[in-house]
């Protein structure tokens, strides 16, 4: 198997990350609200990754701590593409679509 191939066996959402910049940093979750204008209930979200990064949350959440919004951005997409590729009715959807196509 080639190292470049392998996925990671459990996905990082990019909450994870602010989540604990933050607790380093020693701002709370209330803090960051405040600061960006998110209302608390959705930052709690998508720090604790039950709610997507979005590009004008990860604008606004790297604005806020001085971080580059972009990694955020590209970890939330790499997330959501291995949560996809588990789902097993989307498996067997791209595993009918991939049986159409090689017929044409």
């Amino acid at each position: 198997m080639i190292a470049n191939n392998l996925t990671p066996f459990i996905s990082t959402h990019p909450g994870e990350i602010v989540k604990d910049e933050i607790e380093y940093r020693g701002i709370t979750q209330r803090q960051l609200s405040n600061v960006t204008g998110i209302s608390y209930s959705v930052v709690n979200e998508v720090l604790n990754g039950k709610r997507p990064m979005t590009v004008e949350y990860a604008l606004l959440i790297g604005a806020a701590l001085d971080i580059d919004a972009m990694p955020l951005i590209r970890m939330q997409s790499e997330f959501d593409m291995q949560m996809a590729k588990r789902s097993k009715p989307l498996a067997a959807r791209l595993k009918k679509l991939r049986k159409i196509a090689a017929v044409l």
